[in-house]
């Protein structure tokens, strides 16, 4: 640690949540080098090599400022999900926890974050009469109904999930109807305990501030080469990792379906739209402390909770 005595006597991860844009690299960063922490990325979409701007990754001047693990992690030509990531994030969370008490984990990825610290169930397996049903249901009634399934049915992964994203709705609502069950109930209770301790911060901001902050970066990306970066991942654009915001509104723009100027409205929109539901979804977990990043001294609230044992 960095001029600081208080050291957990169990190890402690530091969990930093909240929605898009909030200024959560940052304030983990500032926690990292203060307590000499190393940090894990709970983004899943970060975690893709070959995404960069629309994912609005850590620069590679923050990238020198700690230790990160999780960034550019895998490839969009691989399959990756909550369950890989909680295998490889507590294996990563052992080794650190070896030679260093405290990590900083920092994302807004609930079902990622929910699954390292809850344990993940086996998925069943999905018969392929569902999977055909599901498909065709989705083909002929659109993106929309299968939205209003996945509310209807699992309103938690709604709030949580990339709506526009079919491929993750359509594997969301499959499971739904498998096991009756919803999807994000898989994430169970813990099973075992777990071998540190956890403190989660979540910032919070005024919606009007977010939404600015949203749209300002969105004009950032676009100036950074976003357009650019989405040419060159448009044949690849029927893979899962890019159904997602950022890059499917240009795809459409390049199909022609909408003009440039339209996508970017989108992009903005559709982020609004999903900074919104992270925030509802943060707001229905437990034990998460919300903080003003830009009048909150954090340190200094994590040394006492860290004095008082009190995560």
């Amino acid at each position: 640690m960095t001029g600081n005595e208080n050291i957990p006597s169990k190890p402690l991860l530091i969990i930093i949540g909240g929605p898009t844009a909030s200024g959560k690299t940052s304030l983990a960063i500032q926690i990292a080098k203060h307590f000499n922490a190393e940090i894990l990325s709970a983004d899943s979409r970060q975690i893709y090599k070959e995404l960069t701007i629309g994912t609005a990754k850590p620069s590679n001047d923050e990238l020198l400022q700690a230790p990160h693990h999780f960034i550019s992690h895998v490839s969009i030509h691989k399959n990756y999900d909550a369950g890989k990531y909680a295998d490889e994030a507590l294996e990563r969370l052992r080794k650190i926890f070896s030679n260093k008490n405290i990590a900083v984990m920092v994302g807004g990825t609930g079902l990622y974050i929910k699954a390292v610290i809850n344990g993940l169930d086996e998925f069943p397996p999905v018969d392929e009469v569902t999977k055909i049903s599901v498909r065709e249901q989705y083909e002929s009634k659109g993106l929309k109904w299968l939205q209003d399934e996945i509310k209807k049915l699992d309103e938690s992964y709604f709030y949580q999930v990339d709506i526009n994203n079919p491929m993750r709705l359509l594997r969301a609502l499959e499971v739904c109807l498998v096991s009756g069950k919803p999807y994000s109930s898989l994430l169970s209770q813990p099973k075992n305990e777990l071998p540190f301790d956890v403190l989660k911060i979540a910032i919070d901001m005024e919606r009007e501030e977010l939404y600015q902050r949203i749209n300002k970066r969105v004009i950032q990306m676009i100036q950074q080469g976003l357009v650019d970066e989405a040419e060159h991942l448009f044949e690849f654009k029927h893979l899962q990792a890019l159904q997602t915001v950022g890059y499917k509104e240009l795809f459409d723009c390049f199909d022609k379906n909408i003009s440039k100027a339209e996508a970017i409205e989108l992009i903005q929109q559709n982020t609004r739209n999903y900074a919104k539901r992270q925030l509802t979804w943060f707001r229905k977990e437990k034990d998460w402390h919300w903080i003003k990043h830009s009048n909150f001294d954090v340190i200094d609230f994590i040394e006492t909770k860290i004095q008082h044992g009190n995560h």
